[in-house]
């Protein structure tokens, strides 16, 4: 008889699970575990609430492995030290996982595939399972990695077959999972060292039941996805993008999905989720991206030393609308729209003159959602520093965008709730009307909501002088 471990990372799931499926099908014995990084939580604040989230996903991996017959070994440490030594005391003869592309991360993989031959004379096997399409499988007719979206989704369209979608069927070797001597229970958040914190406040079900309604629900709205999808105060999107990072729904079901229904909502859909491959391509090809912008000549960018500023669009105090409402939801939810991290990403480069990588940083910290390459390609996205960027020459203004996507205001006054009795002809700019204007609204601009922090019109003509000497 031969045995495995499986090492459970951001696969919090059960089912169409790569590594899982394939220790099951090859060994007599499989044991599952997921470890508590404290590489990664140390250094987070203790409201994280991430980590909720993932204990829920968890804890709810570990009750249906318990259904299947098996158990979930719950550690916390630091993996590159638990998972070996783990692997040693159950005497397994393999350790699998799915694969991680971040830079990091494959640094921790090298470092615990080298302990795992040592401590427990065993190999270690990754498996792809968080992108239909990984590295270097989709690259130009020159057998180069691609740096512009569009026909890297045109390659991408290109190969997928129904083989890359197929679901990897666990529970057909379900009856080959093992349960250890001794199996420790979950800790709570405060034996993990964070403050408790109410479900609620999570504002989307969690875990592997949580990502399937809201995948069921999301079905009901896809037709209508591309034409809603940019307005944040509509139920326009999938709300799927925290349980695609801790993979609690499958990328190969949700594509599969997108591909076999027909319309221009489910092309749409699609698209973005081919997104998701290419930047996780992009920052496995290249790491430099991580703290280095993906054109060089861009690094000669001189930005703003702007703590002031830095602060009032962290707290959503620039004095312009949508702006502030989308920092706010951030703030209160740990979650922001896809077309409100363009907006808020353009005003704090281009507006407000502050590198792309505090903002990157700013939002890796409090979204719930955050996942390294995404995060790292929108902003250099947004920033005018990356592969597939937005022109340098082309601004968000931050006015024009609230007017064209939040049109009555409902998102703005959801989140800034100071402005709730300004009317829609002000809710964008409120700042221009006068004293009288204010009065009846019972507002005093610069006392109950600020001035803008800068002028659009001057911002924009000092980042057009800011790129105009690195551009060529």
């Amino acid at each position: 008889m031969t045995s495995a471990l499986v090492w459970f990372r951001r696969d919090l799931r059960t089912f169409d699970h790569a590594a899982l499926f394939h220790a099951l099908k090859a060994h007599d014995q499989v044991y599952c575990a997921f470890v508590f990084d404290s590489t990664i939580l140390d250094p987070l604040p203790r409201s994280d609430r991430r980590i909720a989230f993932i204990l829920c996903a968890v804890e709810e991996v570990a009750e249906d492995l318990r259904r299947m017959g098996g158990a979930l070994i719950i550690l916390q440490g630091d993996p590159c030290d638990e998972i070996p030594q783990l692997a040693a005391r159950l005497g397994v003869h393999a350790v699998y996982a799915n694969r991680d592309y971040e830079p990091m991360a494959l640094q921790r993989d090298a470092v615990v595939k080298a302990n795992i031959r040592r401590l427990a004379s065993a190999e270690f096997y990754l498996f792809k399972d968080q992108v239909i399409f990984e590295c270097d499988e989709v690259l130009t007719q020159q057998g180069t990695p691609f740096s512009v979206f569009t026909p890297y989704k045109n390659a991408w369209l290109k190969r997928l077959t129904s083989y890359y979608l197929q679901a990897y069927p666990v529970e057909r070797y379900a009856a080959n999972l093992a349960i250890p001597d001794a199996v420790p229970s979950a800790p709570t958040l405060s034996e993990l060292g964070f403050v408790p914190t109410d479900l609620a406040d999570l504002t989307l079900p969690t875990g592997m039941r949580g990502g399937r309604s809201l995948f069921l629900a999301f079905t009901e709205r896809l037709d209508h996805y591309a034409s809603d999808r940019d307005f944040p105060a509509a139920n326009g999107t999938s709300s799927l993008s925290a349980h695609l990072r801790f993979g609690t729904v499958s990328i190969r079901q949700l594509a599969g999905y997108a591909q076999s229904q027909p319309g221009r909502g489910a092309a749409t859909w699609l698209s973005e989720l081919i997104w998701r491959d290419f930047y996780q391509m992009i920052l496995w090809h290249y790491p430099h991206v991580v703290t280095q912008a993906f054109k060089s000549a861009m690094n000669t960018l001189v930005w703003d030393d702007a703590p002031d500023l830095m602060g009032a669009w962290q707290q959503g105090k620039t004095g312009y609308p949508l702006v502030d409402a989308a920092m706010r939801q951030l703030m209160h939810t740990g979650f922001m729209h896809n077309r409100l991290r363009m907006v808020t990403a353009s005003f704090l480069t281009k507006d407000l003159g502050v590198d792309w990588r505090w903002g990157e940083k700013w939002f890796a910290e409090k979204l719930l959602d955050f996942d390294l390459a995404a995060n790292n390609g929108g902003w250099q996205w947004a920033a005018s520093t990356g592969c597939d960027v937005q022109p340098w020459f082309r601004i968000f203004n931050p006015v024009t965008q609230s007017e064209k996507f939040d049109p009555h205001g409902d998102f703005i006054r959801r989140y800034v709730p100071e402005l709730s009795s300004i009317p829609k002809q002000f809710i964008h700019a409120p700042w221009k009307m006068n004293t009288s204007q204010q009065a009846a609204c019972g507002i005093l601009m610069g006392r109950d909501y600020p001035l803008p922090v800068v002028d659009h019109a001057v911002a924009r003509e000092r980042t057009l002088q800011r790129f105009s000497t690195v551009r060529k």
